[in-house]
């Protein structure tokens, strides 16, 4: 079997929309739903059943859905994880189809590559969080750490939430997001890739303020949402922010 593909590598492709052609086939697959890649077969064409990014690597072809996937934008506040360090850049995870460059001139002044190690920066695992400096589908995103509060993160807790909640996470003027912080006590910083990084003054505010997160997230399509967030607060925190329920 021998596939002609028709669209290009990271393509955005919509339900219908058909990826390529099965040539050279034995017989004709009437059809085949494969769930695991997002993609069916229908009289040898292999057609995307979601919106999403296409992901083409030689002859297999799958699409990446766009819920709960982050597509970058130019000044966008992100949160990544290193999960590769080169010899001049670090690769991070933004939840994105597109890895994010962070090049090592970013964070070591006056980097040079025979005597600089990566890894006594930053290394696999770490947090950082950083703006999008340039992305137009090209290339991957590059990630910029010059700006205040940009740079690793070395304290609080980070959470996710699907990139599509952010919104609601934020709220209309940013009302959830003010209520939130005010009845927590926690400083809060939303990136739009879903990570948010949460500062609390102890371990039992962030566990009530992660709860309130991830109803937030659930709940995100219901009326009502701010004033049921409040009442949950209220209840484990009360008014300021105080000791929880046991």
């Amino acid at each position: 079997m021998k596939l002609r593909v028709i669209v290009a590598d990271r393509q955005l492709v919509r339900p219908g929309d058909t990826l390529a052609y099965i040539e050279e086939a034995s017989e004709v697959i009437k059809f085949k739903k494969i769930p695991d890649k997002h993609v069916y077969i229908f009289e040898n064409k292999i057609i995307s059943d979601v919106v999403g990014v296409a992901s083409v690597n030689g002859e297999e072809i799958q699409v990446i859905p766009l819920e709960g996937v982050y597509i970058p934008r130019r000044d966008d506040l992100v949160i990544g994880i290193v999960e590769n360090v080169g010899v001049t850049a670090w690769t991070l995870d933004i939840r994105s189809p597109y890895p994010g460059v962070l090049n090592a001139g970013e964070v070591i002044e006056g980097f040079n590559p025979l005597t600089h190690n990566l890894r006594n920066y930053l290394d696999i695992g770490d947090f950082v969080i950083g703006k999008i400096a340039l992305f137009d589908r090209t290339r991957d995103p590059v990630i910029t750490v010059k700006g205040k509060g940009l740079g690793k993160i070395t304290e609080g807790v980070v959470v996710d939430v699907k990139p599509s909640k952010v919104p609601r996470l934020i709220g209309k003027k940013g009302s959830m997001y003010n209520l939130l912080t005010s009845m927590s006590g926690c400083e809060i910083t939303i990136a739009q890739n879903g990570f948010v990084w949460l500062k609390c003054p102890d371990e039992n505010r962030a566990k009530v303020l992660i709860q309130a997160i991830k109803l937030i997230e659930l709940k995100a399509h219901m009326r009502g949402l701010t004033e049921e967030v409040k009442m949950f607060l209220e209840r484990k925190l009360g008014g300021g922010g105080g000791s929880s329920e046991q």
